[in-house]
């Protein structure tokens, strides 16, 4: 049953996939009403610390990239305090170097997107915010830090292009991506970051490779990827719970 008072707060939040929250101890769900619509969080410990964390998808998995209240989401989250986001976010390789198992802290990022809404602001007195660095740099490299100490390969810099989806991207269009610099490819880290960014939240992400782009390798098969995304799963909470460990 959902909570409908006051949440209590936290600093630290987690978006990610159906199934993260199982790295949450003792936890409720709460629904918070912003001005963009409702989003329901789960808040619970990991590593002694208070952890809000939203399935990106919902919690049945029904939402497509392109159908999720990224505004509701984010902004839910400044209203209880959340001062840093850790974001997962399954992506397809488009730089050969980068292969299907891999995981890496994207260090910018190029918006592909079409039809979503990309911002908080409607005053063009601050609306202008300074997007140099997308991802914070703070936050990637304790990411970094944390999967050195738990002994796993990370790529410290990677450029990530957000498509807009829900479909695959054709080869050609991998081919401009790669020809555009871009490593990894994805649905969904904007409008997270450029979200966060308006209000001020601290925000990185962990991209894990779950199918090499299109033109790289075979055809792609939802299905398939998201049996590698299970696979990768343990890894990456090694990765989160080391992490949080670092955050104050």
């Amino acid at each position: 049953m959902l909570k409908q008072k006051a949440p209590p707060k936290a600093k630290i939040a987690i978006i990610g996939g159906t199934g993260l929250e199982s790295l949450l101890r003792s936890y409720s769900r709460v629904c918070v009403e912003t001005p963009y619509g409702s989003s329901i969080i789960s808040l619970g410990n990991v590593e002694e610390k208070v952890v809000a964390f939203i399935p990106r998808h919902g919690y049945k998995h029904k939402l497509l990239p392109h159908r999720i209240n990224y505004r509701a989401n984010i902004y839910s989250l400044y209203t209880i305090g959340v001062k840093k986001i850790i974001a997962t976010n399954a992506v397809g390789a488009v730089n050969p170097r980068f292969q299907i198992g891999d995981i890496a802290v994207p260090h910018d990022l190029i918006d592909f997107t079409k039809q979503r809404t990309l911002t908080f602001f409607d005053d063009p007195e601050s609306a202008h915010v300074d997007f140099t660095e997308p991802y914070c740099n703070e936050l990637r490299e304790i990411l970094i830090r944390a999967a050195n100490d738990v002994e796993e390969k990370v790529h410290r810099y990677a450029v990530y292009a957000c498509m807009e989806g829900p479909r695959y991207e054709t080869a050609a269009e991998v081919h401009m991506l790669r020809t555009l610099g871009c490593d990894i490819v994805g649905m969904t880290s904007m409008p997270e970051a450029i979200l966060a960014r308006e209000l001020g939240i601290c925000y990185a992400s962990l991209c894990y490779v779950s199918n090499m782009a299109a033109g790289l390798g075979g055809r792609i098969s939802h299905q398939e990827v998201s049996k590698i995304a299970s696979s990768i799963k343990p890894r990456l909470d090694k990765i989160l719970m080391q992490t949080v460990s670092y955050l104050t």
